[in-house]
């Protein structure tokens, strides 16, 4: 018998100096976990125009506040100083809120998560300012968050009846300046396979919007007027692009040429076929959209799907999306409203996931307009 316990004794001696593969032992890994079990990620966003703070607890959101800026629909786009100084005005009411809505204070932070690219440098500035600072007031670790992943990853927030992509899968990452076909093999490891080689869908849509008079933003009215109307009213050509390539330029001017020549035959062409130009123009970014996904399935033999970014709200990628997973036998992953826009949740997730490898930025890190999904 005691040799019996000696040789189990020794057993898990061996076991707990054994090396897992990230560097790990069993003993590291689990007074880990025990350090982890009560963590509070504060995630900060403001890449563009809107300040957003979340709280993330152990993969779950308990708050995540967004204050827009309605300056900006004045002038038809975002103007990037009135931006900025919108975020410094916002970013302490926010963060505050934020806190008092998760029912915690700042001393139980874990640690602050930041968007520190791609986007506006004037907004970026701010957030990534805030954030160093008061990761430095707290002694607690800064984690900064590639946006565009961001996006993607906010698929594994905790959600009740919310399904997780499982790896690898291929994600359409659409929104107001980017337009992507991303293959994400694990959390941190993106393959771009396609992108706009001009402007991003989000951009066809607005100016859709602009050119037939409806207010900014005016994607989501697009959308709207888009269900009143007839899909088949009219024709748009598709560009002819690469299998794998989007490009919504030549479409843009296609959709001004087309309403500019209408308007002198019948200055009421838009108020009389508002409906059915919002419901053509919208099927035909689909359908650009739907043969990528298409090609990008064939290339790659990946059959989950997922879509991510602003524009993953439209009703009617959503609603084909889901109707072609019947048909094909796809797994598609649609990510709730809320973490469709800019959000500060999708920020927190990516600093919990982060903070469990220990992947840390320091004081020196900056805010940088230009950021890769791979970077």
């Amino acid at each position: 018998m005691v040799k019996t316990t000696n040789r189990t004794a020794i057993f898990f001696i061996r076991l707990i100096t054994s090396t897992f593969v990230n560097g790990y032992t069993i003993l590291t890994l689990y007074f880990k976990l025990m350090s982890i079990k009560d963590l509070y990620i504060l995630g900060i966003e403001s890449s563009c125009d809107d300040t957003s703070a979340a709280i993330i607890y152990n993969g779950k959101v308990l708050s995540n506040v967004v204050a827009g800026q309605k300056i900006h629909e004045a002038y038809g786009g975002v103007v990037p100083e009135l931006a900025s100084r919108a975020h410094q005005q916002n970013i302490v009411p926010v963060v505050h809120q934020a806190l008092k809505g998760a029912n915690i204070n700042k001393n139980q932070l874990s640690a602050i998560a930041f968007t520190n690219g791609p986007g506006l440098m004037g907004s970026l500035l701010v957030g990534t300012s805030f954030a160093k600072s008061m990761a430095l007031s707290l002694d607690i670790p800064l984690i900064a968050v590639n946006h565009m992943q961001a996006h993607i990853l906010a698929h594994f927030i905790e959600e009740e009846n919310q399904s997780v992509p499982p790896f690898p899968f291929i994600c359409l990452t659409i929104s107001g300046g980017h337009t992507q076909l991303v293959k994400v093999t694990n959390y941190f490891e993106f393959e771009i396979l396609g992108e706009t080689t001009d402007d991003a869908v989000g951009e066809a849509f607005d100016k859709t919007a602009k050119i037939l008079g409806l207010p900014y933003p005016g994607g989501p009215l697009v959308d709207q007027y888009a269900k009143l109307g007839n899909p088949k009213a009219f024709s748009f050509t598709k560009p002819k692009v690469g299998d794998l390539e989007f490009s919504f330029s030549g479409l843009k001017t296609g959709i001004l040429y087309f309403i500019q020549k209408n308007i002198k035959e019948n200055p009421q062409f838009i108020e009389e076929n508002l409906p059915d130009i919002c419901a053509s123009v919208q099927r035909t970014i689909v359908e650009i959209l739907m043969e990528k996904i298409h090609n990008a399935v064939k290339q790659t033999g990946i059959t989950h799907i997922a879509i991510a970014g602003g524009v993953s709200a439209n009703s009617e990628i959503r609603k084909i999306l889901k109707a072609t997973e019947q048909l094909h036998g796809w797994n598609t992953y649609i990510p709730n409203f809320e973490y469709t826009t800019d959000n500060a949740a999708m920020i927190g997730i990516v600093g919990y996931l982060k903070y469990l490898q220990n992947s840390f930025s320091d004081q020196s890190i900056s805010a940088r307009a230009r950021l890769g999904i791979e970077e």
